[in-house]
């Protein structure tokens, strides 16, 4: 991916969590165990929805392809990481390193996009359900979940292509577990401030954008639950809303404190934590969340482990 002459790093060696090799063991069990469920939750869920014609709305079209992103999201990271608890030499190539950061970084702005993708949907759910199947149509769905992936993709594309131009002189050693923009530009031997700069602001203009239209859409949807006169109705809108609300504050509590908030007093450990957070468990807890509370979702994803019994 680099072609300047001038670098002379053609690896990266990725710490990960410093520990004897039982706490590797131990920590290769819990993120495989972990993994494997997200991998069998979000593909359950797309199963789910594939099958069950009930589901072929727009709420669920959605949740299916933020099912699907799930799990790319975590594979982009998490083989390499359990690759590296067996490893002595925890390495990673120049061009996967960056490879591995720019998908990192799109997945993880597509979810913000398709979170609030999502919550757009409920707040015409619930505040104009009326007019929800004129507005909400299957066309308009397919285009915002275009969207979705194309904007996600591009955001990062320049900024991180710029990044992986720079001279890298040595040394090679980052100390997190995936590859990270933030000690890449620390490694870096020339100073690239602009760049630097305009990816920090893309990054947070991402999070901040996407989160204030959320807050947005879920303080007119509450307007219009407490006008419902009916506590059924109140509750019917609460649960259909609930799922989204958790997860939306599982991720962007997690990032927020990550990448927007003064993080500078925080241990290097504290930031592998959070991320491993955002990154790892929220995407194997989502399916979970979503289904918790959802009675079609139950019965389809019910109907989908009854034919895997089945065969």
């Amino acid at each position: 991916m680099n072609k300047s002459g001038i670098s002379t790093v053609t690896h990266f060696v990725l710490l990960g969590f410093a520990g004897p090799w039982n706490v590797q063991i131990i920590l290769f069990s819990i993120i495989l165990f972990v993994y494997i469920l997200t991998l069998n939750g979000n593909m359950a869920i797309i199963c789910a929805v594939r099958r069950d014609r009930r589901l072929h709305i727009p709420m669920y079209v959605l949740l299916a392809n933020f099912s699907f992103l799930e799990i790319w999201y975590v594979t982009c990271t998490v083989p390499n990481m359990l690759g590296n608890f067996l490893s002595q030499t925890k390495t990673i190539s120049f061009t996967g390193c960056f490879t591995q950061a720019y998908f990192f970084f799109s997945l993880g702005a597509t979810e913000c996009i398709f979170l609030s993708v999502m919550a757009y949907d409920r707040y015409l759910a619930i505040c104009h359900p009326l007019h929800y199947p004129s507005i909400m149509t299957s066309q308009l769905c397919r285009i915002l979940v275009c969207l979705c992936w194309l904007v996600g993709f591009l955001a990062h594309s320049i900024t991180i292509f710029f990044i992986s131009q720079l001279p890298f002189c040595g040394p090679n050693i980052i100390d997190h577990f995936l590859c990270d923009v933030d000690p890449l530009m620390a490694l870096s031997c020339a100073l690239a401030p602009i760049i630097e700069q305009v990816f920090y602001s893309v990054r947070s203009l991402i999070i901040i954008i996407t989160i204030l239209f959320i807050l947005g859409s879920y303080v007119l949807v509450l307007r219009a639950v407490f006008q419902v006169p009916s506590s059924a109705g109140r509750q019917k809108a609460f649960s259909t809303c609930g799922s989204h609300l958790v997860v939306v504050s599982l991720f962007y509590g997690s990032i927020m404190v990550m990448y927007v908030s003064p993080t500078s007093g925080n241990s290097v450990t504290m930031h592998k934590i959070i991320t491993l957070i955002y990154s790892v468990v929220t995407p194997a807890l989502n399916p979970f969340i979503h289904s918790l509370r959802n009675k079609d979702m139950k019965f389809a994803l019910h109907q989908v482990f009854c034919k895997m019994e089945i065969i």
